[in-house]
């Protein structure tokens, strides 16, 4: 029987089940993770606004989990050994004939006074934190912005803090204290949102001019404090910090004898082959060829996953690996009540303007993915 070891039960592992099952049905799956639940990251820019809670972000995988047969390992991985066809966890060790390697990545957090700043994608406590400080306010100063891994430039998730930004924005309209708050995006870059492509820049630009946010673009940030944001480009005040840093890999990557990317992720080809024999990565965890603006986001995570599990099925049939993945950035930046839709590939861009539409269809796309794990 084919053993085979998946760890993470984020978008990459579980699309790794899924696709794996489709096409073995009597293969034996161990998923290592944490908790046996998903979270659902694109539905947490809502939290801070009440339009989504927990419920409509936390989903438990139990019955997921039965329904495709897989055995659930609550745990955090510590090491590999073996040349990976060992998985050391703290308390035990697993033996796999291939592995899967979907356990995202982690926030760079370097600068100095970091933790004077709000990291959205960290989960579902950081948004109750920012939804909670934000209803305590009176008005004030909110800046909101991002990085990336200057080694490895698009190890970053910009794009939720567009988001968190013009939603913020039409959540203090809709309570009638807008004009009690400055709102202030801020990032290293002078072309914020450059991977969505020059059309996109230009509208998010100017869907802030038009909400009256204020930009400080284009300066290295050097630290943060309680109450400012430090750039080499100056300071400016703020009572509260949304800020999200690149990333890089996890840190029990360093125990194991995989190659490494300069930005500390793990090495992978077109096939999501890494450096050691059956090991595959997908998702926030993998360093893969192709453009600077792919995307590190749950779209992409999906393709790289079926690619993955495609391949882990040939090698264990002793066939080369040939599945290889779309290169597409796809997503929907939400403000709350309109979206703006956003599209990427090889071949070209879309970008439709805000409408009210897209937000709907933000919302409706999160109950259809989800109810295959519910």
């Amino acid at each position: 029987m084919k053993k085979i070891t998946i760890i993470g039960s984020g978008f990459a592992g579980l699309t790794a089940v899924r696709t794996l099952r489709k096409s073995d049905k009597h293969a034996q799956i161990t998923l290592i993770s944490p908790k046996a639940e998903l979270v659902y990251m694109p539905s947490l820019i809502w939290v801070p606004s009440s339009i989504a809670s927990k419920k409509d972000i936390v989903i438990s995988l139990d019955g997921f989990f039965k329904r495709m047969n897989v055995r659930h390992i609550t745990g955090e991985v510590t090491s590999l050994a073996n040349h990976a066809r060992t998985v050391i966890t703290p308390t035990s060790e697993y033996q796999n004939d291939a592995l899967i390697i979907a356990s995202g990545g982690q926030f760079l957090k370097k600068l100095p006074g970091i933790e004077h700043a709000i990291t959205p994608c960290e989960g579902l406590n950081a948004v109750e934190r920012i939804r909670d400080k934000i209803q305590a306010m009176d008005g004030g100063n909110i800046a909101i912005g991002f990085a990336s891994n200057p080694k490895e430039p698009s190890a970053m998730r910009g794009g939720p803090m567009f988001e968190f930004l013009f939603g913020l924005d039409t959540q203090l309209r809709q309570e009638g204290r807008r004009d009690k708050f400055n709102l202030t995006f801020f990032t290293p870059a002078e072309k914020p949102g450059a991977r969505l492509g020059e059309k996109a820049v230009k509208g998010l630009l100017s869907e802030m001019k038009k909400r009256n946010i204020k930009t400080h673009l284009g300066h290295k940030i050097k630290a943060f404090e309680a109450d400012k944001v430090m750039t080499e480009g100056g300071e400016f005040a703020t009572d509260l910090i949304l800020f999200m840093p690149g990333m890089t890999g996890n840190q029990w990557f360093d125990n194991t004898e995989l190659e490494r990317s300069e930005g500390g992720l793990l090495k992978a080809d077109e096939f999501c082959q890494t450096s050691l024999k059956n090991v595959f990565v997908a998702g926030d965890s993998g360093s893969f060829p192709g453009p600077e603006w792919m995307p590190k986001q749950a779209h992409m995570a999906d393709l790289q996953a079926t690619a993955a599990a495609k391949n882990v099925l040939d090698a264990l049939d002793d066939k080369p690996a040939s599945h290889t993945f779309k290169i597409e950035l796809m997503c929907i930046i939400d403000s709350n009540n309109k979206g703006m839709y956003i599209s990427r590939t090889l071949k070209g861009g879309l970008m439709l303007p805000n409408c009210r539409l897209m937000h709907y269809a933000k919302q409706i796309f999160a109950w259809w993915y989800l109810r295959q794990y519910r």
